[in-house]
């Protein structure tokens, strides 16, 4: 099979399980799952996610590193040892790829050496370490707060592996297309998504927000690009019908306009 595989980011279905999420991803097409270590205690278990791959037959291509705000004491505090675990159980499950925020600027130590010691993690641990790109918080049009070290564009540092969201690129303002070409050949993963351009960071449904998520999978198919296209979005408020129509339209939107054969 050549091509990306098209993968569900357990975080989609929330406030359901990542248990909920692999039932989805098998019953509507997914090839694949991106675990994002949570708060839910399955999230956390290298036993359970092994299971839940098995049990549905949907591998998991990736982990997101528990370095959300939310998530800050997820798997301890130290964020070197979430990163450790984070490439175990990415080993353990067959995954590829461990997706990880840039530090909060308030994480001093972790955030003085973060670009090195990233490397380093893939230098040791044969996987790839995909920062993703993260926004200002804006209190107000006119009034943003830099909260990331050693900044929240991806492009700007001497990263081997990149992830661009684009919820996040429209809440930065960016254009992700745009994004995605100046990182070139560090691009590795995408968080498919969408968003406004407004404070909140939305996860809309591809195609219902204002970045270019259309143009954006044709230039990936015609670049050949054979990393990981993951979708996630907000259903936290739909009921479980709706989330799940949810979930196939963006499935549907990422199949139809990365124009390539499968």
């Amino acid at each position: 099979m050549t091509g990306p595989l098209f993968a569900l980011s357990t975080s989609s279905v929330y406030p359901e399980s990542a248990a909920e999420a692999f039932s989805y991803a098998s019953r509507l097409g997914y090839d694949a799952v991106e675990v994002m270590v949570a708060l839910d205690p399955v999230s956390q278990e290298v036993d359970g996610i092994k299971h839940l791959s098995d049990y549905h037959e949907v591998p998991v291509c990736s982990i997101h590193a528990p370095t959300l705000l939310v998530t800050q004491r997820v798997w301890g505090t130290d964020p070197w040892v979430k990163l450790e675990r984070s490439a175990e159980m990415a080993h353990a499950v067959g995954a590829d790829v461990v997706v990880v925020h840039p530090p909060f600027r308030w994480q001093r130590e972790y955030a003085a050496g973060f670009v090195e010691g990233i490397a380093d993690l893939e230098a040791r641990t044969g996987i790839a370490f995909a920062v993703e790109n993260m926004y200002p918080w804006r209190a107000s049009s006119k009034r943003e707060l830099q909260v990331y070290q050693p900044g929240w564009d991806p492009s700007e540092q001497g990263y081997a592996n990149t992830c661009v969201d684009l919820s996040h690129a429209a809440t930065a303002q960016t254009d992700s297309l745009e994004l995605v070409k100046r990182l070139g050949d560090r691009f590795r993963h995408l968080h498919l998504t969408d968003g406004s351009g407004s404070a909140k960071d939305e996860h809309l449904v591809p195609g219902r927000g204002r970045q270019p998520a259309a143009e954006l999978l044709e230039h990936l198919a015609g670049t050949g690009f054979e990393g990981h296209v993951v979708l996630e979005i907000n259903t936290r408020k739909a009921d479980k019908a709706q989330r799940e129509a949810d979930l196939l339209e963006s499935l549907a939107f990422a199949r139809l306009h990365f124009a390539t054969e499968r």
